[in-house]
């Protein structure tokens, strides 16, 4: 038997929102965030009792911060900075700012596989359904997202999630 949608929201939201955060930065995540458990709401009563709630409910936010991104590009900015702080409620890293900077600057899919992997925990065959490759695409993805990592931020500690 499933559990209520409610509880699935308090399990896994602040994770979904972390990944969004990685995905696409704080101005836009808490959107996708929100659109992510509107849709998960939705098709949660069709879900398989046996699936994986987890990884299905990053796939959905890996699908809205694609959505997110398309409609910046379409989308002109008005200002260049807001002059709101956002909160720092799930902020990956917060203590250390630099390296969230250089995660931002990899390329999207090393992005990606770096969030799903290390900051949701998924696991390779995971990533690589969300992502449409294959299992050794999303791991060299990975790899090669921290290998640049180490290039650019030398403090990175990529033995397992960056911290």
């Amino acid at each position: 038997m499933k559990q209520p949608f409610e509880k699935v929201v308090a399990q896994h939201g602040a994770t979904v929102l972390r990944v969004c955060r990685v995905v696409l930065g704080s101005r836009d995540a808490d959107d996708a965030w929100s659109e992510t458990f509107l849709s998960a709401m939705r098709a949660y009563p069709d879900l398989p009792d046996t699936a994986n709630v987890e990884a299905w409910l990053v796939t959905i936010a890996h699908r809205k911060a694609i959505d997110v991104l398309r409609a910046a590009k379409r989308t002109p900015l008005p200002v260049e900075e807001m002059p709101e702080t956002p909160t720092g409620l799930g902020v990956p890293g917060s203590g250390d700012p630099d390296l969230w900077v250089a995660v931002r600057e990899l390329p999207s899919k090393q992005r990606q596989a770096i969030a799903y992997h290390y900051v949701a925990g998924l696991a390779y065959a995971e990533i690589a359904q969300i992502l449409g490759g294959t299992v050794d695409a999303a791991r060299r993805a990975a790899a090669d997202g921290i290998k640049n990592l180490r290039k650019k931020y030398p403090g990175a500690n990529t033995k397992g999630a960056p911290s």
